[in-house]
């Protein structure tokens, strides 16, 4: 990384808010100067609205209900991932980047003013309640949800640990209408999964990028090389994987390569234009990897498969990407509360934008279909490119027009098919694919030197 400071905290955060996941901290971050003298002229009408709320609405209101509606709705005109945090929520964006929170454990979007739920995280109330990818949340706790803000959504479906929330959720393949009953629960993230693999090779699973989480898969590597008595091969599954830190991306990438560029991001400001390398230092490279992708993966595991896949590290398998290639900085107003504002796009080492395009596969494949490079084997799974005021790819204003946004009554496409077992051998056909091209050498061996202690 460069030696430029930057002001806030770079993240490659996932396509929506998390329930009670939110991302990092702005902490030691230098405050926001005064707008331009210019802008003030524009804020004429802005003013005069206010005071006539204020003097003509048929009810009182608070003037800082008002500013902050303001303030959500002129950062929603941006992108998705641009809001505004308020003291409640900044503090706990502070600290729930390390793993442990309370919540439900849903990624939510909002998708044509519907609340929709990108994929359940594994092991909480969530997941076991059998919530899915493309569910609709009508209502929770019979409020509905239309055009509800995702901000506004969280903090009515977080709360303290035993808890009750009811979600009434409509389902599209097969038509369902479900009334679920959860339990709010402290959620901690078990973010590196791993175990052996048959004939020596290694499986290496990143559920989220967190703090901590380049230490973890260094344990587990380690680990694994015992047990295998040194891997002949690594599966790294990042499938459904929304991302996390930036920082934590780069880290788990240089942990592969001995050299060049990881990811870059360029932004209209000198401070935003960033680039990564990676160091030969404590590099596993004697191995071949293949690693496993599909639509639920989104930003910081899309930096990561691209970084492996443009340096020829990895083999890419699986289904396109999510498609999430904006890095957003917490901005902090002042002691209290900040902005996430989108602020640069990151780009491969090769120069690649995934911003609303994603990272393709070397081999395509899902719900252990194989097809043809090129071909389509997404369905209709939810995208940043399907995601009202997407950024465009760079100098691309018709980005939307080769994307069209998917109808609420189109055919649902779940990212991981009911009988699939994650993870598990003979019941997980992406991973037997990876496996099976591990062990017949078709996958490029590394031309890194051995690991160096």
């Amino acid at each position: 990384m460069n030696g430029n400071r930057r002001t806030g905290l770079a993240l490659a955060v996932p396509l929506a808010i998390l329930l009670a996941v939110l991302f990092a901290g702005g902490r030691g971050a230098e405050r926001v100067g005064a707008a331009p003298n210019a802008s003030y002229e524009e804020l004429e009408t802005f003013t005069n609205v206010l005071a006539i709320i204020q003097k003509n609405y048929v009810e009182e209101v608070d003037t800082k209900r008002l500013v902050e509606g303001a303030i959500n709705g002129m950062l929603a005109s941006l992108d998705p991932h641009s809001a505004y945090l308020t003291p409640e929520l900044y503090k706990e964006l502070q600290v729930e980047t390390k793993g442990a929170f309370g919540g439900l454990g849903i990624e939510i979007t909002n998708r044509n003013g519907m609340l929709t739920v990108v994929a359940p995280i594994e092991d909480t109330p969530a997941a076991r309640a059998g919530i899915k990818p493309q569910d609709i949340i009508l209502k929770i706790d019979g409020e509905f949800t239309k055009d509800m803000s995702l901000v506004e959504a969280v903090k009515k479906m977080r709360g303290p640990k035993n808890t009750k929330v009811r979600l009434t959720i409509k389902r599209e393949n097969p038509a369902q209408l479900l009334d679920v009953t959860l339990n709010r629960e402290v959620i901690k993230i078990q973010s590196v999964k791993s175990h052996t693999l048959p004939g020596g090779y290694g499986y290496l699973r990143i559920t989220q990028f967190q703090e901590h989480t380049d230490d973890d898969v260094e344990k587990a590597l380690h680990q694994l090389e015992k047990d295998t008595g040194g891997m002949r091969g690594l599966v790294l599954d990042l499938r459904n994987n929304p991302g996390g830190l930036l920082t934590q991306a780069v880290k788990i990438s240089d942990e592969f390569l001995d050299s060049g560029l990881i990811v870059y991001t360029d932004g209209r400001l000198e401070n935003q234009k960033q680039k990564y390398f990676a160091h030969k230092a404590n590099t596993w490279g004697d191995f071949p990897m293949v690693v496993l992708v599909n639509g639920g993966s989104a930003s910081a595991s899309e930096i990561v498969a691209g970084a492996l896949q443009d340096h020829k590290r990895a083999m890419v398998l699986g289904n396109q990407t999510f498609g999430k290639g904006s890095v957003q900085t917490i901005l902090p107003l002042d002691e209290n509360s900040a902005l996430r504002l989108t602020t640069a796009r990151y780009y491969t080492p090769n120069g690649r934008s995934i911003q609303a395009k994603g990272i393709e596969p070397d081999v395509v494949m899902e719900e252990g279909k194989q097809v043809a490079k090129g071909g389509d084997a997404s369905g209709t799974m939810l995208r940043e490119s399907n995601l009202p005021r997407h950024l465009h790819q760079p100098n691309d204003a018709k980005d939307q027009e080769a994307n069209p946004e998917v109808s609420p009554d189109s055919e649902a496409s779940e990212i991981v098919p009911p009988d699939v077992k994650e993870g598990e051998v003979g019941h997980d056909p992406q991973l037997d694919k990876a496996l099976e091209l591990l062990k017949n050498g078709q996958v490029q061996k590394t031309t890194i030197a051995q690991r160096t202690e």
